[in-house]
């Protein structure tokens, strides 16, 4: 037993040291927005994009913050009010007068929900086809929940023009003020990172692509070129659904040789053809700009990582099986092994196990330091590490039940059945 042990125990740490050597350093917080300079050398024109459910509570800050957004150029906001019941969209014009930006404010009235689309995208679908008008250089995508840094808006315009990139995204700061936030968010960050690593998704180099959806500042070139927003209207992971599909479409300007072009049409011969250019992304962290939503109950945070967790395994029980084994392969068995190491008196197997999981521990602080939680929460991430297993493990149980995807109102079991 004690050999078996030690055995689960090496492949354990192995694992580990591959994931802090070679795993795109998911584990680092440097990767943020409000790093660099922000100087503008043009001024684009934007739009911002609200698409709104029910949410009296939180638009009044959600787009005070938009509308005192400190860019200098052209910005209007389009909040789409998908149908809501609690007088959305009059608090919404309310602060729009009360900040003396009636003008800038468009307030949508959302049309009935069409088969094939989720809620949100076809909210923002309409957004988009709203704003058009305005023939903006960038779209502004963007959750109601969200509150805005006043410089938000400028260093992502600058982050982009800058650097021609075709989408910016900001992974804002969620709350974390309950104990359940603090035991929870910051692992539910941490465990995104190393699902896509930053370095890895702004590497234009690297397949890798992901992004966040409170925050995305995308070309309106880039949105066409893919076809649309409708080219992702059934994805419930809808941010990096968007994102892998800018990162693989190519890259902007005229004349580029995009990713899945026919080579056989290509003018030239062959050898001068220009080679595929991958889409320009970028996703870091935000220490400015805040989400509202509150999670402060272990419920609300279960429904949360519960209503997508099988989406993200594209609905595989194979992924899930993978998923089930790997988690307390990983996560589980260093503290086990320090456990049955000392009960059983075999310290190579207490002391592997202990390495292990100060190397765990290791990864987990920086986010930790990030999100200015107690450094000792490190040492916990092994059980936080099980509930999220549990949290996947009943994402698949609801989609096998038909009760998938259920936001607002709204259930969404199968994309196959939107």
């Amino acid at each position: 037993m004690g050999v078996i042990v030690l055995g689960l125990m090496l492949l354990s740490l192995t694992i580990w040291l591959g994931l802090l050597c070679f795993w795109g350093q998911f584990w680092r917080v440097d990767q943020q927005l409000e790093i660099g300079e922000t100087q503008l050398q043009s001024l684009p024109v934007v739009c911002a994009v609200v698409p709104a459910r029910n949410e009296a509570d939180l638009i009044s800050t959600s787009l005070r913050s938009l509308l005192l957004q400190d860019y200098p150029g052209s910005f209007n906001v389009f909040l789409v009010d998908d149908r809501s019941t609690d007088r959305t969209a009059n608090f919404a014009e309310g602060v729009a007068h009360a900040v003396g930006k009636p003008e800038q404010l468009h307030i949508i009235s959302g049309e009935s929900l069409p088969p094939g689309w989720s809620g949100k995208l076809w909210a923002v679908e309409q957004g988009i086809n709203s704003a058009s008008k305005f023939a903006p250089d960038y779209f502004l995508l963007t959750d109601a929940d969200i509150e805005h840094d006043p410089g938000n808006l400028r260093r992502l315009v600058a982050k982009a023009v800058q650097e021609d990139l075709d989408l910016v995204s900001v992974m804002v700061r969620l709350r974390c003020e309950s104990f359940w936030e603090k035991l929870l968010i910051p692992a539910f960050v941490f465990f995104f990172q190393k699902l896509y690593p930053f370095r890895w998704v702004n590497n234009p180099n690297n397949p890798t692509a992901a992004a966040a959806g409170g925050s995305i500042l995308i070309a309106r070139e880039a949105l066409e070129r893919i076809g649309g927003i409708q080219v992702i209207r059934q994805a419930l992971i809808d941010d990096c659904a968007l994102a892998q599909a800018v990162k693989s479409s190519g890259g902007v300007g005229s004349g580029e040789w995009r990713v899945g072009d026919n080579h056989s049409q290509c003018p030239m011969p062959n050898a001068q053809c220009p080679m595929p250019i991958p889409g320009r992304i970028w996703l870091g962290l935000s220490i400015l700009t805040y989400s509202l939503r509150p999670y402060d109950s272990l419920a609300t945070i279960w429904d949360m990582v519960a209503r997508s967790a099988y989406t993200q395994l594209n609905y595989s029980p194979l992924l899930l099986l993978g998923t089930l084994v790997g988690m307390p392969l990983i996560y589980l068995v260093p503290p086990v092994c320090v456990i049955l190491g000392a009960i059983w008196g075999n310290w190579a197997i207490a002391l592997t196990g202990l390495l292990g999981w100060l190397l765990m521990a290791f990864a987990y602080y920086p986010t930790l330091r990030f999100y200015k939680c107690s450094p000792w929460l490190a040492f916990s991430l092994p059980a936080i590490a099980f509930l999220y297993t549990l949290m996947t493990l009943d994402s698949a149980l609801r989609h096998w039940q038909g009760r998938g995807g259920a936001w607002k109102g709204r259930v969404y079991p199968n994309p196959d059945n939107l």
